[in-house]
Formats: C-alpha cells, structure tokens, sequence
C-alpha cells in the first residue's frame, strides 16, 4: 500500500507539472484537434477551385466540348488566353493548369491521326497539381470519346466487374487520414511527455530531491507512465469523439472502449519508450532529435502509411518487435472493420509483451542514470 501510495502521489505531482506548463498543454490540445483535421483534410482527393487557361488554336466543336467540361467546384471558370501568355501565367503563378488545344485538332482526330494537347502544370501546387492533371486527362479522354461515338454513354463490354467498396464505400480520404493521424499522435505525445517528465525533473533539479526520499526507481518510472498515459488516453477519447466522429463526420464501426484498451496496452510500451529516451536525453533538443530519429521509421514502416506486405520481408520481420506495428493493425481493425476481441486479440497480446519488455528494459536505464 506505501508503494502504491508513492506511485499516486507521485503521478499526481506530475499531473500539476504539466498543468504548469502551457507549452506542452498547448501542443496536447492542438496535436488531438487541428493535426488531425489538417492530415485528414490536407491531401484533396480531387481539384477544388483550380486555376485553369486554355489557348485553343483549334476553335472546333471539340474543343469547345473539352473546355466546358472544366466546371465548378473542380475547376473555376476557364480563362481565355493566347499562346504568348502561356508561360508569364504560369511564372506568376496565376494559373495552375494551362492547356494548349492545337490547330486542326479536331480535323486530325476525325482523319484517323494522333493528334496531341498540351497540358502545362504548376508543380509547385502540391495540393492540386497530381490529382488536377489526372483529373484533367479523364474530362480529355471522355469528351474526346463521346465525341467519336457519336453520343453519351458507357459502352457495353462482353465482361462487366462490379465493385463493392467495402469500410469505406465512397473512398473518402479523410476517413482514413483521420485514423492515421490519431495512431501517429498517440505514439508521438506518449514519447515526448513521458520524455520530457524526466528532463523536467532533471533541468528544475527536483530529481536530486526524489533520490533523498524513502521512493524507488520502479516508483518514479510508474508514476510517470501511468500519469502521462491517462492524459493521453483521455485526449485521445475526447479527440476520437468530438474530432473523429464529430467534425470529420467518420462513422467508427467498433466498439470504443475495445480501441482504448488497446489504446492503454500501446501507451504501455511508448511511456516506457520515452523514459528510456530521457535518460539518454540531457534535454529537451537532444530529446526531439531522439524522437525523430525514432518516430519516422515508427511511423513509416509500421504498416499506417503502406501495406507491410509491399516492404521487404527483413523490414517486416524487424518491425514485429515495434509497438507501433501491432497497434496500426489493431486500430483498422476496430475503427474500420468493427472487430471484436476474438479478431484483435493477438495484437493486445503482442502489445502487453512489447510494453513489458519496454517497461523493465527503461527501468534497468533508469536506475544506472540515478545511481
């Protein structure tokens, strides 16, 4: 019971410390809000709003077709311009899109040859320049087929495959970015307030005053995960909720409170990553550089961001021992595909495991660095 006592009591302390500390409440609150709608938001599935100029040296009825099927909201209404006028739109960045519709378009297409349009595009435009040019190459096409078909409609082929979207029946980005985000920012704020717990108690040099009192390293290490885990743990029930569900409109199939146990089993292993992180760390720089270097692989090859299937097999077998690769499983799985426990069951197991192994391995660190 004493030791149990000192493990609140001290957890307690470190709840007050954050509580003073405006900076990481600040980067809590904006990490589980607008992080999360910006990565879930950022990548446009399809143009919006886009600046297109069209030269049509062509003036045929084709070319009229193709530049009315640039329409809102996708594209806004289409500028007129002359072919001298291409590249100074373009350099100033007031066109995204600059199309160059030949003369004798129309003339070649209908004679049997293979005439060509040029499309200029703004690469500079992240946001609208890859989705934008495919979407400009499917009006092209489609006009263009119509146009020799004589009429509207799909074509009728001797084998028709019918697709059924499952999870996910309009492949809306933002469902998936959502959860994505929400996976990586778990991982991401466990490590660094955890981390940073130690360091505080080092650079404020309370850490010299725990080491005179009748507490143990096991003591300071539980207090610290088990306190920065719950702040974590209900920002991220609170994110899942108001954000997820509530401004991002994405429907969450599974059981809630199935996702945060596995929620807590992670934040198990990625406390205890962040106390190992501390001990190596002498503050808060070389804590972040740390972070980096481990987060990125964590979060690259973990499975959130490609298939693991697609990476090598070495890769795959090496990540089995991350927390991260059992967690990314488990979240699809519930947040997704509605799975029960009876499917995520040997993830809970190989995070319990991870986070054990995590867990006695920072706490051996942590007393050499005390001692």
């Amino acid at each position: 019971m004493r030791k149990l006592s000192n493990i609140l009591q001290l957890g307690i302390k470190e709840l007050r410390s954050l509580y003073r500390d405006p900076a990481l409440l600040l980067l809590i609150v904006y990490s589980f809000t607008l992080s999360i709608y910006s990565q879930a938001t950022g990548v446009p599935e399809s143009p919006f709003h886009a600046t297109i100029a069209v030269v049509d040296e062509d003036r045929s009825q084709l070319s009229a077709r193709i530049i009315d099927g640039f329409q809102e909201p996708y594209f806004l209404k289409p500028s007129y311009i002359t072919l001298s006028e291409m590249d100074g739109g373009m350099d100033t960045g007031r066109y995204t899109f600059t199309l160059n519709i030949p003369p004798g378009f129309q003339r070649d297409l209908l004679a049997g040859r293979r005439p060509t349009i040029q499309l200029n595009v703004d690469a500079t435009q992240i946001s609208q320049a890859f989705s934008g040019a495919g979407h400009i190459q499917r009006i092209i096409d489609d006009e263009v087929m119509e146009f020799l078909r004589r009429y509207r409609g799909a074509s009728a082929t001797p084998v028709q495959a019918v697709v059924h979207m499952a999870y996910n029946p309009n492949l809306v980005q933002s469902w998936f970015g959502a959860i994505n985000a929400i996976v990586s920012q778990i991982t991401m704020l466990s490590i660094i307030l955890t981390g940073a717990a130690l360091i505080r108690e080092r650079e404020h040099g309370t850490i010299e005053h725990l080491l005179v009192m009748p507490v143990t390293p096991f003591e300071i290490m539980s207090a610290k995960v088990w306190s920065m885990g719950v702040v974590v743990l209900l920002a991220t029930a609170l994110s899942l909720r108001f954000v997820i569900e509530g401004w991002l409109a994405v429907p969450i199939p599974g059981s809630t409170l199935l996702f945060l146990g596995g929620v807590t089993l992670h934040l198990f292993a990625t406390t205890s990553m962040g106390i190992f992180f501390g001990t190596l760390a002498r503050s808060m720089p070389q804590l972040g550089l740390l972070i980096i270097l481990v987060l990125l692989p964590l979060q690259i090859l973990s499975g959130g961001m490609t298939p693991r299937e697609s990476m090598p097999v070495l890769v795959q077998d090496i990540m089995l021992a991350a927390p991260t690769t059992h967690f990314v499983e488990l979240a699809q799985a519930i947040l997704f595909r509605g799975a029960g426990a009876s499917v995520v069951w040997p993830q809970l197991l190989a995070l319990a495991a991870i986070g054990t192994a995590f867990f006695f391995g920072a706490l051996s660190r942590l007393r050499k660095s005390l001692h």
